[in-house]
């Protein structure tokens, strides 16, 4: 059976420490697991991107090298001279930084400070994306939120919800929920939005993301 569709069906399952198994036995799993974020099922997608994380964690304990590399080609494929084709980049490369925050410690600065980097004209493909990669560093972020703090609460202003909503959130999850306390309007906010927390991938109201960063 190919590799791929080997790794499917145990993200179909949530089999991650399965994959990481593989993993520590199978190189390729790493940027197979990588193009499975381009999956239509998007389920399968941020299933492949937690599955990155673990599995990265795995085969770092060995080869720390090759997971850099990793790291390395998912920054190259945001930039302009990849095309920026790989649009998941921004979550896979913060969940794998995640898992191994002090390992990978450069690689966390980088992934924080993607939604002041990446290039304007590409930025409506990764906004979302870029905001899920501080959010999910969350604390580990430390001081390096101070300096995208503008860019994420101008994010609230976006006319996508998907961009509103995880802004809101990233601003919970850094500490910074405060900037949302006036924003009446946010709290009056409909659109639902799409937030793979805890291994769920949920459908939230923008009020509702809002109002649960609000209380902690």
């Amino acid at each position: 059976m190919p590799l791929k569709t080997t790794l499917r069906g145990l993200l179909e399952d949530g089999l991650f420490e399965r994959i990481a198994d593989l993993a520590a036995e199978r190189r390729r799993v790493l940027p197979s697991l990588v193009s499975l974020t381009f999956d239509t099922d998007p389920l399968i997608c941020w299933h492949a991107i937690e599955a990155l994380g673990v599995a990265a964690q795995r085969v770092a304990r060995d080869d720390p090298d090759f997971v850099r590399e990793q790291l390395r080609r998912l920054y190259w494929l945001i930039s302009e001279e990849s095309g920026g084709i790989c649009w998941h980049a921004p979550e896979a490369m913060a969940e794998i930084v995640f898992h191994e925050p002090e390992l990978f410690v450069d690689y966390l600065s980088i992934a924080v400070h993607l939604l002041v980097s990446i290039e304007e004209e590409d930025l409506a493909h990764f906004r979302a994306g870029a905001l899920w990669a501080i959010g999910r560093l969350g604390p580990l972020a430390g001081d390096h939120v101070d300096r995208v703090q503008g860019a994420v609460i101008a994010a609230l202003d976006d006319p996508d919800p998907q961009v509103r909503g995880t802004a809101a959130w990233c601003l919970g999850r850094v500490g910074k929920a405060a900037s949302l306390a006036d924003r009446s309007d946010l709290l009056s906010d409909d659109a639902s939005v799409a937030l793979y927390v805890d291994g769920t991938l949920e459908r939230r109201n923008v009020s509702e993301v809002v109002r649960r960063a609000l209380s902690g």
